[in-house]
């Protein structure tokens, strides 16, 4: 197991209600790529605070779903609210305004650029560049630079990249790769975080650090997360509440553990045969 941590977090906040601002909600969200049906009239709350889990086989719909939110692909059916406001079809980089931030399945860090540089491009959604701010470099734009220079190095701290800042990103191994991505998303100063994957590929060592940060995005800075995430030890140790989907569809939600050992979402991964000899599916 990674953490115990549904029993520190309940301990901790007591009987606080901690969820009671919806962060995201998609209703009857439908999507299309020519013949597939990729999502079927998909629903998910998102409450603020929390940490929600996004699980199912591969080719199941989670990503799809993602970049349904993040605008990449307005959904053909159905609506997506972030913060009580429409957002479906909106444009990506208008999402990102929103103080929305993902990382993405496939590591998509900047080859030729330090690791300290490519944590700065996350303060692009920040950025008002002008030609009047460049004319008076020293009196505006050279102030708005040290904020965003404040911001980054908070982040480093916070992720303790401190020894490898200058390096070659390229040079460092995948699992800090994957830390100075987490990184670059928390430049952005998000509210919402979606996690696509963030332990792909790492050993138990690099999970359990993993885990503890998105933890502490959550607890310390108040970041709502999504993580979509295959290894199920993380998701029952640090989500709140799971969805899981299927070939597009929603089959099961709620508590972790008893979401995820349901036999609908043990037949979806080990099939109907392999659900029947586990003993789950008569």
């Amino acid at each position: 197991m990674i953490i115990n941590h549904n029993s520190e977090v309940e301990t901790r906040l007591g009987s606080q209600q901690k969820f009671d601002v919806p962060v995201l909600e998609c209703r009857g969200v439908e999507r299309y790529f020519g013949g597939l049906h990729a999502l079927k009239g998909v629903d998910l709350t998102i409450a603020s605070g929390s940490i929600v889990g996004l699980v199912g086989p591969n080719g199941s719909g989670k990503t799809t779903l993602v970049n349904v939110v993040t605008g990449f692909y307005p959904p053909q059916v159905g609506s997506v609210r972030l913060f009580g406001q429409e957002i479906t079809g909106l444009q990506p980089y208008k999402v990102a305004q929103r103080s929305v931030a993902r990382t993405f399945q496939n590591l998509a860090l900047f080859r030729g650029m330090s690791v300290l540089d490519n944590i700065l491009l996350g303060r692009h959604v920040h950025m008002r560049p002008s030609a009047l701010a460049s004319l008076f470099y020293w009196v505006w734009a050279a102030k708005e630079e040290i904020a965003h220079r404040e911001v980054v190095e908070d982040v480093i701290d916070f992720l303790q990249l401190q020894d490898i800042r200058d390096e070659p990103v390229e040079s460092i191994p995948p699992g800090l790769q994957k830390r100075v991505e987490l990184a670059r998303a928390l430049a952005s100063e998000p509210r919402f975080l979606i996690l696509d994957e963030p332990m792909a590929g790492m050993n138990q060592e690099e999970k359990e650090y993993i885990a503890r940060f998105i933890l502490d995005t959550r607890d310390e800075r108040g970041v709502t997360i999504l993580l979509i995430e295959h290894h199920m030890d993380v998701v029952t140790s640090i989500c709140d509440e799971v969805l899981v989907l299927s070939n597009g569809e929603a089959i099961a939600s709620g508590e972790p553990r008893s979401a995820i050992s349901s036999p609908q979402v043990v037949e979806a991964y080990l099939g109907k045969r392999g659900a029947q000899r586990s003993g789950v599916v008569a």
